[in-house]
């Protein structure tokens, strides 16, 4: 890039072009380079070495952006601003700037005079506010934005803007509110201020209350909106959304004479409208607890442009006044109470209307003529759950320039008109009717108008028929393409496969037919595939392994035969969800699925596969930990759903499947016992191993699945006792353990009482007693129930039995031969034993002998005495 060629170059932008281990001096080093140069903006790339000393030979530089450079390590502030004494707008945010870099002695006093614009945000300057910006006399725009101030600001008496938002201040005088003479633009965003907004202080300038334009503070009050906002009387633009704020709107606030526009989104406000908003071009009053009708009042905001209040208590009827907004471009009433008719007078002046949201206003009611003609060019309209009655709306054929069409759940019938086909619209939701007849009229326009959304197309939940046109292969930008639960039949063309920027495909519920066309795997940007509940037959094609992005795949409730694919486990590891469920699949469990590390629902049930539950389904780590998903389907502006057996019926998750987990093996011919690591999966919801063959007892560690709130084990062969353990699971509330071979007592305790009414679950095993059986447990049977503990228990005496006299014997024998051992070596050792033994045996036998003849000779006295 040959800079010094182009001497005559004013402005030059190269921010957030990823330029990445640039080297700055070879790249731009030239004593001769951009002379003329006024605008350069290097922001926001990875560049790397000091900057040069090009900076002193651009005489007529007025803007730098340096910013998101981590120039703390590779230049010297003071020196920077010397360079530059034309410099009059420095950007410098999220350069690692501290204190030190603006407490510098030979910073250049007269060089940060001239600067007239100055922007630090994202810098870790903290505490008090540096003291050489008071010196920089020419400042009019500062901007410390997240730089964790905490002290009070100076009067700076020429500042003009300043920004200081998610900042550590304390009170809102803390900014200055009330100091400042000529600040017209004041951003606090994001600060929360420990006290609620009081009174202006005692020292408060008397001009600063006539120069704030601007106020902005989201996110950082609590309380009520402070009356005090009301002295500020030149008070433009007032934003103080995201506060959560309660009460009412004060009428000090509405009565400023000059504010136009009002931002009290997403708080609390528990009141009506009020009934003057003086002279507002944007009133935004979305997401709070505004109740009571919309005030006729409105009607008068001659200059309103935006008006949202949309997500509020709103109820009555709209009122006619509305029409007279003839500068309204933006009006959203969705998701209300209101009710009554929309008619041709409450649009009759609208000409200037391009957005219009009336939905989820369940009795209110589009009544306008078949010929009507409006005298706007809407670009969204979004009518979804509003009454329009029979037929497609025909004024729309005249919205030339519309993107955004959303009339789902909108009580329409019949087929779609043939003038859409020409429509521009790329998002189309007629989801929830009963439109009928073929898909030929959908619209095939380009819109270059309509960017920044998602591209959708939204039919489930109608009657539509017949096959899916070839016309539809066309629309290469579809996002999302949803086609469920209607009466389509037929194949799947192969030119589907040129939707290349598909994300969604769900043909769910329909009569579809034939082989599962090879050529979807050409769409490598699809995340979600549902081919759920049609006739398709055949293999699952191999193809579909090049879909390594594929996170759901749900192909239950076909025809598909065959074995499952070895290659799912192998290459579709970024699956979260798998549905075979209701085919006719043969064989085993293939291993190579415990691969799948991220699976959160694996659902095999009602096919005939066989053999024995792998043991590495204990490796199924989304059922552990869970798994994120890597694309984020909230902004996709659509509802996908999953269909489970939970609690012993079909559950359909919308919002929340993504936090299911749950395996279903349920009704095939698997054999042998349940693998004990299968206990280790703790996220499951649901594991239903019913209608089996399985046999063994069920395991001990059954109540390490603390999360399980359904569990099936009927209708197999399982033996023994139930475990004790389950009383662990406090979340079960259906339990199935029928028919099987189980024996012994019922454990009671924790949640198992909650299902203490309910004998069919344990029905079918007849050596079971106990509630809520009536079969209760007699002695025999108690023995029954403990019968394997008893048995542990009498092995263990048993051992204990057998330890004591291996004890003893190995007592007696350490004993004897510690002692006969040593005799049978030691030949003095033996004769000095022996000769002890002699000599201790004559001792015993002369002490035997005197104690005998003392009996004797004291006997014999006694009778002599007694004869006498």
């Amino acid at each position: 890039m040959m800079l010094h060629m182009i001497p005559s170059l004013k402005e030059l932008s190269l921010s957030d072009c990823r330029l990445s281990n640039v080297n700055l001096g070879p790249f731009l080093n030239s004593s001769r380079i951009l002379p003329n140069i006024k605008h350069l903006d290097l922001g926001y790339n990875s560049f790397k070495g000091p900057l040069p000393g090009l900076l002193q030979n651009m005489t007529s530089l007025t803007f730098l952006s340096l910013s998101g450079f981590n120039h703390s390590l590779a230049w010297n502030f003071p020196n920077l601003l010397s360079m530059i004494p034309s410099l009059s707008e420095l950007h410098l945010s999220g350069c690692g700037l501290d204190k030190t870099h603006l407490s510098s002695p030979h910073l250049n006093y007269s060089t940060l005079s001239n600067i007239q614009h100055l922007d630090l945000s994202n810098n870790p300057l903290g505490g008090i506010f540096p003291s050489v910006l008071t010196n920089m006399s020419s400042l009019e725009v500062l901007d410390l934005s997240y730089t964790m101030l905490n002290s009070s600001l100076p009067i700076m008496p020429e500042l003009l803007e300043l920004h200081l938002s998610g900042n550590k201040f304390k009170q809102i005088e803390d900014v200055g509110i009330w100091r400042q003479c000529h600040l017209k633009q004041l951003r606090v965003t994001n600060n929360v201020f420990r006290m609620e907004m009081t009174d202006p202080p005692k020292n408060a300038s008397e001009c600063s209350q006539y120069s704030l334009e601007l106020l902005e503070l989201s996110q950082s009050l609590n309380g009520r909106i402070p009356e005090t906002l009301g002295r500020l009387a030149n008070l433009r633009h007032l934003d103080l959304s995201q506060n959560g704020l309660t009460g009412s709107i004060p009428e000090s606030v509405t009565g400023l004479r000059f504010l136009q526009v009002l931002y009290l989104y997403e708080n609390q406000l528990t009141v009506p409208i009020p009934e003057f908003l003086g002279n507002l071009t944007q009133l935004v009053l979305f997401s709070n607890k505004l109740n009571g009708s919309i005030p006729e009042s409105l009607g008068k905001l001659a200059a309103l442009t935006e008006l949202y209040l949309h997500s509020n208590l709103l109820d009555g009827t709209i009122p006619v006044s509305i029409g007279q907004l003839a500068k309204l471009r933006t009006l959203f009433i969705s998701n209300n109470s209101l009710e009554g008719a929309v008619t041709e007078a409450h649009l009759a002046n609208l000409s200037m209307l391009k957005y219009l949201d009336s939905s989820s206003n369940t009795k209110l009611t589009f009544n306008v003529s078949c010929g009507w003609i409006p005298p706007f060019q809407l670009r969204y309209l979004y009518l979804s759950s509003c009454n329009i009655g029979n037929g497609f709306p025909q004024w729309l054929r005249h919205q030339r320039k519309l993107g955004r069409l959303l009339l789902s759940n909108a009580t329409l019938s019949g087929p779609l008109p043939t003038w859409l086909r020409k429509m521009p619209i790329i998002f189309l939701d007629l989801s929830h009717n009963k439109l009928s007849g073929s898909l030929k009229n959908l619209p095939n326009a380009k819109n270059d108008d309509v960017y920044g959304f998602f591209v959708l197309l939204l039919l489930e939940y109608n009657l539509f028929s017949g096959s899916i046109p070839r016309s539809l292969c066309r629309r290469t930008d579809l996002e999302v393409l949803d086609l469920s639960r209607n009466m389509l039949s037929g194949k799947i063309p192969n030119c589907m496969g040129n939707l290349q920027g598909l994300v969604i495909m769900s043909i769910s519920s329909n009569q579809l037919s034939g082989a599962i066309p090879s050529s979807i795997a050409l769409i490598s940007s699809l995340f979600w595939l549902n081919l759920n509940k049609n006739n398709f037959t055949g293999e699952v094609p191999p193809e579909l392994g090049n879909l390594q992005g594929l996170e759901v795949l749900d192909l239950g409730d076909n025809k598909l035969y065959g074995n499952i694919p070895n290659w799912i486990g192998k290459k579709l590891t970024s699956l979260v969800v798998l549905s075979l469920h209701k085919n006719n699949f043969t064989g085993r469990i293939p291993p190579s699925l415990c691969k799948s590390s991220n699976l959160q629902i694996l659902d095999l049930a009602y096919n005939n596969l066989t053999g024995t539950i792998p043991p590495c389904v204990g490796n199924l780590n989304g059922m552990v930990v869970g798994h994120l998903m890597n694309v984020d389907y909230t902004v996709i502006d659509h509802d996908m759903s999953v269909i489970q057996v939970m609690k012993g019926v079909d559950l359909e998750y919308t919002t929340t499947w993504d936090i299911v987990f749950n395996m279903d093996l349920s009704s095939n011919k698997l054999v042998g016992e349940i693998p004990v690591e299968l206990t280790a999966l703790s996220m499951l919801v649901g594991l239903n191993l019913s209608n089996n063959h399985l046999s063994g007892g069920i395991p001990e560690s059954i109540g390490k699945m603390m999360k399980l709130e359904t569990l099936d084990f009927s209708k197999n062969k399982l033996s023994g006792s139930i475990p004790p353990s389950m009383a662990a699971l406090t979340f079960l509330s259906h339990l199935n353990l029928s028919h099987n071979n189980l024996s012994g007592q019922i454990p009671t305790g924790n949640q198992l009482q909650t299902l203490i009414d309910d004998p069919s679950i344990y029905a079918g095993n007849k050596h079971l007693c106990g509630p809520p059986l009536q079969n209760t447990c007699s002695n025999h049977q108690d023995s029954t129930t403990t019968t394997s503990k008893k048995k542990h228990k009498a092995a263990d005496e048993k051992m204990e039995v057998w330890l004591f006299y291996v004890d003893i014997m190995s007592g007696f024998g350490t004993g004897f031969w510690g002692v006969i051992g040593v005799l049978m070596f030691k030949k003095q050792w033996r004769h000095k034993l022996f000769m002890f033994a002699e000599e201790t045996m004559d001792k015993i036998y002369v002490a035997v002998v005197v104690k005998i003849t003392n009996c004797v000779w004291n006997l014999h006295e006694i009778k002599l005495k007694s004869a006498l």
